[in-house]
């Protein structure tokens, strides 16, 4: 699943001054700064912003981060079903053991943070994937 404004979503944690872009000047005020309320795309402070955003979701909705790499998480149920979720740059790589966990997830992902769902995985860090119905390949 892919975010359309994933850098657009955070909010700031600390103050940030833009000047005035060209052609947005406030009449008899161009000497002035805006002050941000949330993240831009391009600020340097945008991918943390988005970041501490979806953390905060995944830990307020029963999801465990992984001690090891902290772009995972991993959502148990009592029933045994699982889900895993990979954060990547402004995407999501997710899988799971039980169809509806899959199904929910992708459809409270759309609605929380505007997300697209892109298909399914054909590359990866350089990788190609190639999924069928009863195996995975994965080659460069």
């Amino acid at each position: 699943m892919d975010v359309k404004s994933a850098f657009l979503n955070g909010f700031l944690e600390e103050e940030v001054y833009i000047e005035q872009p060209m052609g947005y000047e406030v009449n008899e005020h161009e000497d002035k700064v805006l002050k941000l309320n949330k993240a831009l795309y391009g600020l340097k402070q945008a991918p943390r912003a988005w970041y501490s955003r979806i953390d905060d979701y995944f830990l307020k909705n029963g999801f465990i981060k992984c001690p090891y790499e902290y772009v995972i998480y991993v959502k148990i149920k009592k029933n045994g079903d699982i889900l895993i979720v990979c954060l990547y740059v402004h995407g999501l790589i997710f899988t799971e053991n039980n169809p509806k966990m899959f199904e929910d997830f992708k459809q409270a992902m759309i609605k929380e943070f505007e997300m697209t769902d892109i298909g399914l995985i054909s590359h990866y860090l350089g990788i190609k994937i190639k999924q069928g119905e009863d195996r995975i390949f994965m080659n460069q």
